[in-house]
């Protein structure tokens, strides 16, 4: 069902007084709140450092031989559970930061850019497992090691935009 544009804000005020014991906690408690920013910001480095490393080797092996894109196969398996942790532990918080301000948030674009990025980014580690249980099952293919090249590329460039997102949101929402 889509909802009408009117409806939008009732929902988001709905939710704001659901959410109002939460807010309360956030705003008065200085440790919840510096533990729910760091739950939030912490992960995303460690995640998001990994994988930025793993998406800078994959494109170096993408330029280099095969032994070396195939020492990079078994580099990039092992970065998944990391990088998919530090990115649902973000989430996680990240709809904690919401619950406390929910108006604020819901009707900022940068809000709504920061949420698009993080689901393109779960869009292209779908499409980075795929492409490398591609490869897993024929190193040579020059067609998916040329998709991984790009999204390779697309990850470096969704870590950074979401960042930035975040930074923006948290001056300007």
């Amino acid at each position: 069902m889509i909802l009408a544009a009117k409806e939008l804000p009732a929902i988001a005020s709905q939710l704001a007084a659901l959410a109002e014991p939460w807010n309360k906690l956030l705003s008065h408690s200085k440790p919840v709140s510096a533990a729910v920013l760091f739950l939030h910001i912490a992960p995303l480095i460690i995640g998001g450092g990994v994988a930025f490393s793993a998406d800078l080797a994959t494109l170096r092996a993408h330029r280099a031989g095969p032994a070396e894109r195939e020492s990079q196969l078994v580099a990039l398996s092992a970065t998944h559970r990391l990088v998919l942790f530090g990115l649902s532990l973000s989430v996680v918080s990240g709809i904690g930061l919401f619950l406390s301000d929910v108006e604020n948030f819901w009707s900022s674009i940068f809000w709504w850019i920061k949420i698009l990025m993080v689901i393109l980014l779960l869009i292209n580690g779908f499409v980075l497992t795929r492409t490398e249980s591609a490869l897993l099952r024929n190193k040579n293919d020059t067609a998916a090691w040329s998709r991984l090249r790009i999204v390779a590329v697309l990850s470096v460039v969704l870590w950074l935009g979401t960042a930035l997102a975040g930074v923006v949101l948290k001056e300007f929402a």
